[in-house]
């Protein structure tokens, strides 16, 4: 029996597994929280395809490149956008802050918030300071990259890897055929596994509600409430009109990248659609070689969702607790969060890691006080994940265009035209 054609879509099937999962969730919840591997089954099949998809995609990229100048310059480019988004980020996040003043009148006392809650989370940001993070780079064995799944080991190993090759053409052209070759390979692999993106999401929803409910969020639904208005306005006010000023509409793109965002959305991690994003952002005209350095790097430099989260968080953290911050103080601030929202990237429980490596810099504001968001976390990871994401996608366009490396006609044919299965075709031709 076939499936209605609504059904075979795969956003639609992700999105019935998400609200079955939420009522299951919600009327059986000690049921509900027993489905969690099958999300982490999931996130688990897609992230083991990351690293060699990203290695092939660098490569063959960089190879299509005209010259170590032209990469040189797209990356300088990228650089300089994803601190920028992230600049506007922080200063988003603090100007809700005050607007909003989630944390005013609670008037907690540090010295009775449970801190031991907090050990893993300071264990991860002692290790992620920026010297450690520009070292976690350089992987110990160039196969060491591969085995850990990390995007900078394997962007680095990829780069060198690329720029040996066009030093060699003639020399490097059967290891070119072979890696791309081998790209089809995985591409069709990634396509198989993304069929089962439904249980992962179903899972997921299901072991959200059940475990943690509508009871955790309590009195800090005023923060979630700010935040996920912060993100909002970030994606309304900045990247539309960052869209719109390089001839594309946000929106549109979203639609485009709707079975993705809903991904995110149930997984809570940007991680299970990078190989897909990378398929769709080439499918919309963007040169491979830049897709290739610009998205993967984006995912651990240009982490917008995390940004707003910091300064939010520190700021209800600081009214919570009626700490008192002068201008030079929440300036000493930003300029932290602009490094540690990148030094805490790919950790598990980024936000929190990378807010308890802030806050150990800033002895004003109480790393105790992070206690306060542990249980309302899950809930705001989502946004943060979204927020990112589809920064990066737009990032990963507007720098293409730059580069001169957009086909803009096919640019608007896909983004105006393009039908929801459309992409999917594009996973076959790979």
């Amino acid at each position: 029996m076939k499936l209605a054609r609504p059904l075979r879509l795969l956003y639609v099937q992700v999105l019935l597994a998400m609200l079955l999962g939420m009522t299951l969730g919600h009327v059986w919840p000690h049921a509900g929280a027993l489905f969690k591997p099958l999300s982490d089954a999931f996130v688990a099949l897609v992230r083991m395809m990351i690293a060699p998809i990203v290695f092939c995609t660098i490569v063959s990229g960089i190879t299509s490149l005209a010259s170590g100048k032209t990469i040189g310059r797209t990356i300088v480019h990228a650089l300089a956008l994803f601190y920028l988004l992230t600049a506007v980020a922080l200063a988003l996040g603090l100007v809700t802050a005050f607007v909003l003043r989630p944390g005013a009148g609670m008037h907690i006392d540090v010295h009775h918030l449970d801190s031991s809650i907090l050990a893993q989370y300071v264990k991860h940001a002692q290790t992620h300071g920026l010297v450690e993070f520009g070292l976690s780079v350089i992987p110990e064995t160039m196969l060491g990259a591969f085995e850990k799944g990390e995007v900078l080991p394997v962007l680095l190993i990829s780069l060198l890897f690329g720029f040996s090759l066009n030093a060699y053409p003639r020399a490097g052209r059967p290891v070119l055929a072979l890696i791309e070759g081998i790209a089809q390979a995985l591409f069709r692999i990634l396509a198989m596994i993304m069929r089962l993106a439904p249980f992962g999401a179903f899972g997921a929803m299901a072991f959200t509600v059940g475990r943690f409910g509508i009871r955790s969020v309590g009195s800090l639904g005023l923060l979630m409430m700010s935040f996920y208005v912060a993100c909002l306005l970030f994606v309304a006010l900045v990247l539309a009109p960052l869209a719109r000023l390089h001839g594309f509409a946000l929106w549109r793109l979203l639609r485009y990248m709707r079975e993705e965002l809903l991904i995110v959305l149930a997984t809570s991690s940007t991680e299970p659609v990078l190989p897909r994003l990378i398929v769709k952002l080439e499918a919309l005209g963007c040169d491979k070689g830049v897709v290739g350095l610009v998205l993967p790097a984006g995912y651990s430099f240009n982490l917008d969702g995390t940004a707003i989260y910091l300064t939010l968080a520190s700021m209800f953290i600081a009214q919570a607790c009626d700490v008192p911050l002068s201008a030079p103080q929440i300036a000493t601030m930003l300029a932290v969060m602009l490094l540690t929202s990148k030094g805490a990237a790919g950790v598990s429980g980024s936000g929190l890691v990378a807010l308890v490596a802030t806050l150990t810099v800033i002895p004003d504001l109480p790393v105790a006080g992070v206690a306060l968001l542990v249980g309302i976390d899950r809930f705001m990871s989502e946004a943060r994940a979204l927020t990112s994401v589809i920064s990066n996608a737009c990032a990963v366009i507007v720098v293409s265009m730059w580069e001169g490396a957009c086909d803009r006609t096919r640019l608007a044919r896909m983004l105006g035209v393009a039908e929801p299965d459309r992409p999917n075709a594009t996973d076959t031709a790979r």
